[in-house]
C-alpha cells in the first residue's frame, strides 16, 4: 500500500515514479583518472572540515524506490524555488565562494544545500556527488549527481525535473569519488571537452 501511494504521488507531481522509466536509464558516466577538485571546493573544505571527511564506502550505489525518487524531486524543487540565483561576486565580492545558501546563491550553493538535506533524510553521502560540467554555452556549471543502481541522475538548479546524466546537454568533466569526497576523478566527456576546462570555475 505504501509503495502504491508513492507511485500515485509521483504521478500527481508529474515526475517518473521509478528511475527505470527514464530514457536510457542504466547509463553511468565513465571515470578515467584522478584530477584536482575545484578551488571553491578546496576553500569550502578548509572552512568546513567536518563536511569533507573521507571514510569507508557506505554504499556503492543506492536503490531508487518510488519513495526515494519522490524525495529527490521534492528536495530539488524546494531548493530551486526557495533559493534565488545570485553570483558569488554579487553576494561575497569573490569569484568563487562555496557555502550553504540562506536566500540566494549560485549553482554550487544550491547543490550543497540539496546534498545536506538529502543526507538528513537518510541518503548516503557516498551516493551524492558534486559534479562539474560545461553547459550549452561552454561555461562552467555544477550539479549534484545521484549514483543509483540504474544509472547516474542529475539534480540541477536550472530545472526541477531529474534527468539521467546522458539526457542533459552538458559535457561532464569531473566529480567526487564515492569513497572519499576530497578525491576527484575525471569523467568521459573531459576527453573531448579539453583539459583547460577541468579547472574552470563553475557558474550560476
Amino acid at each position: 500500500m505504501k509503495k502504491l501511494v508513492g507511485i500515485l504521488v509521483a504521478c500527481l507531481l508529474g515526475v517518473s515514479a521509478s528511475p527505470s522509466m527514464a530514457k536510457d536509464a542504466g547509463q553511468f558516466a565513465s571515470e578515467f583518472g584522478k584530477t584536482r577538485p575545484p578551488i571553491g571546493y578546496v576553500k569550502f573544505c578548509a572552512q568546513n572540515v567536518g563536511e569533507c571527511k573521507g571514510g569507508p564506502l557506505l554504499v556503492s550505489r543506492i536503490k531508487l524506490t518510488p519513495e526515494r525518487w519522490n524525495d529527490l524531486y521534492r528536495v530539488n524543487t524546494k531548493v530551486n524555488t526557495t533559493i534565488k540565483p545570485a553570483t558569488d561576486e554579487e553576494l561575497y565580492g569573490e569569484a568563487e565562494f562555496w557555502t550553504y545558501p540562506v536566500t540566494a546563491g549560485d549553482c554550487e550553493d544550491y547543490l550543497l544545500l540539496k546534498k545536506r538535506e538529502l543526507e538528513a533524510m537518510g541518503f548516503p553521502s557516498s551516493a551524492l556527488l558534486i559534479t562539474v560540467v560545461l553547459d550549452e554555452r561552454n561555461e562552467g556549471h555544477a550539479v549534484l549527481t545521484i549514483a543509483a543502481e540504474t544509472g547516474d541522475y542529475v539534480l540541477d538548479n536550472r530545472r526541477d525535473d531529474i534527468l539521467a546524466w546522458n539526457e542533459t546537454n552538458y559535457k561532464f568533466l569531473k566529480r567526487q569519488t564515492r569513497r572519499d569526497p576530497r578525491q576527484w576523478v575525471s569523467l568521459e566527456d573531459a576527453k573531448t571537452a579539453g583539459t583547460a576546462a577541468l579547472g574552470t570555475s563553475s557558474g550560476e
